[in-house]
């Protein structure tokens, strides 16, 4: 079986991603082979191939979500079988590729009703909203939260899901096509950082009180700022750094003036425990049948996958870019 790749050998810009076409030997007896129909593209893949998040073992493959379809299957797997449809989000890294093997435990078999694109724009973001959500804060009705980037691939489906919860969801937007997307999936209200201050706007939205959960995916300097437009026994949720990593906190700055909480919390060690990861992938199903949908921003070849880096680091696409092989 012959695999076409995307790797890397060094850390560095978009330029150190390389298309190739190596053997791709037999399912191990409990892997799965799976040939990829839609792939995931998500910022962490960016953190993988800069270097911000090392990686064990270069050269790599990259990438830790997609959707396709088992052609092999390993002689100790019982479970899943060739033909059927499956999702994934794990580590090691290989999902940009046409076909690899992964453990079978790491496979989620797809319902029926659910398009492939669908379940790769989704997945990812749909369990860390689960975990930010349902774990790290969990929301309810009178709640408000301030969701950062409210349009880009996170940020549309935490919109959704804050929504299904009855949070009162306040956005921080870059333009105002942004915000009319996010408007569109339920953001209630929308700040365009660019000309307001959105501390200021989250004070006046919520009376002086600020917003009982922030989910700060920009980093740098907007860490401080998130914290300050939270609630007294509120909670920050770091979990992005588009804007570099943040600086040092001081712990004066969490209390006791206005006491708040601050986390910084990864979905890739929320799912390593595996029935905890199985469970938060049917939670994913279980809002896309309730009402969840995702926004495709474009779906690129897979040897455009530097490409996609790009455009994503860009800060212009507006919800979830996919890889076809």
């Amino acid at each position: 079986m012959q695999s076409i790749q995307i790797r890397f050998s060094q850390p560095g810009d978009p330029t150190v991603i390389q298309c190739q076409t190596q053997a791709l030997a037999a399912p191990a007896p409990d892997e799965i082979q799976i040939q990829h129909t839609a792939i995931g593209v998500n910022f962490v893949d960016i953190y993988h191939r800069s270097g911000q998040y090392p990686v064990a073992g270069l050269p790599s493959g990259l990438g830790v979500e997609a959707v396709g379809l088992i052609t092999a299957t390993g002689s100790a797997v019982r479970h899943l079988q060739i033909g059927q449809r499956v999702a994934y989000v794990s580590l090691p890294l290989g999902a940009y590729s046409s076909h690899r093997n992964l453990p079978a435990h790491r496979a989620i078999a797809l319902p029926e009703h659910l398009e492939d694109q669908t379940v790769a724009a989704l997945l990812l973001r749909g369990i860390t909203a689960h975990m930010l959500v349902e774990q790290v804060h969990p929301l309810r009705a009178g709640h408000h939260v301030l969701i950062h980037a409210a349009a880009g691939g996170l940020g549309l489906v935490l919109t959704q899901w804050a929504k299904m919860s009855g949070a009162t969801v306040i956005g921080t937007v870059g333009s105002p096509a942004k915000a009319k997307l996010a408007h569109a999936h339920g953001a209630d209200h929308l700040v365009e950082y660019k000309t307001m201050n959105f501390v200021d706007e989250v004070m006046r939205i919520t009376d002086g009180r600020g917003a009982d959960f922030v989910v700060d995916s920009i980093g740098g300097s907007t860490l401080a700022q998130s914290l300050e437009a939270a609630a007294a026994f509120g909670t920050v949720a770091s979990v992005g750094q588009v804007a570099g990593l943040p600086g040092d906190i001081p712990i004066t700055q969490l209390g006791p003036r206005k006491p708040v909480a601050l986390i910084r919390p990864g979905v890739m060690q929320y799912i390593s425990d595996t029935p905890r990861y199985h469970r938060a992938a049917q939670a994913v199903f279980d809002k896309l049948t309730q009402g969840l949908r995702p926004h495709i921003d474009s779906v690129l070849p897979l040897q455009d996958a530097a490409l996609a880096h790009i455009r994503l680091a860009s800060g212009t696409t507006q919800g979830a870019l996919l890889l076809r092989p």
